[in-house]
């Protein structure tokens, strides 16, 4: 009894010694000035960046891509301005491919951040139909920049198939990429749409008043099997390539949300 009386007044001694607190109350609104810096923005304002965001990634990244695809395939006749539209070559498919697989291995892809099991089916579904529409502006890219067909058309393929292998086994990061894409596609669009456009032979006259007025571009001509499409058609073809390079810049690595 005596020690249980001696540890409560040892108790009561230790409550007695403790120092009082000290300080002021916080009114409602000083408290809610501090926590303000800890609290999640409204569920509206998430919701608003999220649907800018979704409008962006699936409804303006696709367009681009599919005028693109649109774009590359088109020329204009010389003759009568009328629209033309040419199917990519089977090697244009193989081009895209390879492009493709070197957009993911310099992180401007990432396959898991793209498809992944715990995405729910409609953005797994959205975010395939933006790689599909990626995959058709590439094609149809290619075959913009590459000639139709003869000569030319198999030593402008040679360069690309050279240079896409080569970059297979190089060490690449995003922007090294796209300053490498950016020249590669600089170079084939001045050597056809500026250098043979130029050696090709205009239309609407004679076949012998070409010959005796323009001898030298009538033998490029058809030597190399040039084929004669209207100067507009190189405007569009820039217009196309540059879209497409603005496309890539846009393109998200990944579609997971960020913390």
């Amino acid at each position: 009894m005596k020690q249980k009386n001696e540890t409560v007044n040892t108790d009561a001694e230790d409550l007695i010694i403790a120092e009082p607190v000290t300080g002021d109350l916080l009114e409602a609104e000083t408290a809610n000035e501090i926590e303000i810096g800890t609290k999640q923005p409204p569920a509206e304002v998430l919701t608003f960046a999220g649907g800018n965001t979704a409008v962006y990634r699936y409804i303006v990244l696709p367009l681009i891509f599919l005028t693109v695809a649109l774009l590359g395939g088109l020329r204009i006749a010389e003759a009568d301005g009328a629209f033309i539209f040419l199917r990519p070559a089977l090697l244009h498919l193989i081009f895209a491919v390879v492009l493709l697989v070197l957009f993911v291995r310099a992180g401007l892809i990432r396959i898991d951040g793209w498809f992944a099991e715990e995405f729910p089916l409609a953005k797994n579904a959205a975010n395939a139909s933006v790689m599909v529409a990626l995959f058709a502006a590439t094609t149809q890219l290619f075959n913009s920049l590459t000639p139709e067909q003869g000569l030319p058309f198999w030593v402008v393929a040679f360069c690309f198939f050279w240079t896409l292998w080569n970059n297979l086994f190089a060490e690449f990061d995003t922007k090294r990429l796209l300053r490498s894409l950016g020249g590669l596609f600089g170079i084939a669009f001045v050597a056809k749409y500026m250098l043979l456009a130029n050696l090709t032979a205009p239309t609407g006259e004679s076949w012998l008043r070409r010959i005796i007025e323009n001898p030298a571009q009538e033998a490029f001509t058809w030597l190399l099997d040039l084929p004669r499409f209207a100067a507009s058609t190189g405007y569009i073809q820039f217009f196309a390539v540059l879209l497409f390079l603005l496309g890539l810049y846009l393109l998200p690595a990944t579609t997971r949300s960020d913390r």
